[in-house]
């Protein structure tokens, strides 16, 4: 990625999350039954599950009108984050940026084109259970994570703060 202009850069790993997720909800959709579920250890199960709403299924029974709320979020956030990617940044900024909209973009697509977000990924331990996740999800929250950290963080190095032009 080195020979790439550096703005292209994190375009393209918005795009590779993006499409990551992408190959692997249409796999499980492609490939197991809804409900389907694959013990891989004692702590984590592959699965395929739809989820109708947002985070932890949040607004899932809502009666469909949270499709389009939820999409019209994502379009949203996700022209914000193309807009914030092409300023100067310093670099992980533009990483956290990146991964959010890689993710955003993920989910959106399957708001717009499925009506749901399939999820795969089932994590487990004593009883306490994690509601089903997807690649995009790891990206949003891995970016949204990563930006709160940036953020509380003072940098003082010149070096460190070095902006992307």
């Amino acid at each position: 990625m080195n020979h790439l202009p550096r703005k292209a850069q994190w375009y393209l790993l918005a795009i590779v999350i993006f499409a990551g997720d992408q190959t692997a909800k249409s796999y499980i959709d492609m490939t197991t039954p809804l409900g389907w579920s694959h013990e891989v250890t004692s702590f984590f199960n592959l699965v395929h599950v739809l989820n109708p709403g947002a985070a932890f299924s949040f607004l899932a029974g809502a009666g469909g009108w949270q499709r389009w709320f939820f999409l019209a979020i994502a379009l949203a956030a996700s022209a914000w984050l193309v807009w914030q990617l092409s300023r100067p940044l310093q670099k992980l900024e533009a990483l956290t940026y990146s991964l959010i909209l890689g993710g955003a973009l993920g989910n959106a697509l399957d708001r717009a084109v499925r009506g749901h977000v399939i999820d795969y990924l089932d994590l487990h331990l004593r009883g306490w259970h994690w509601p089903a996740f997807n690649i995009a999800d790891m990206a949003i929250v891995g970016g949204a994570i990563a930006l709160v950290l940036q953020s509380l963080v003072s940098v003082e190095n010149t070096t460190a703060t070095k902006v992307i032009k």
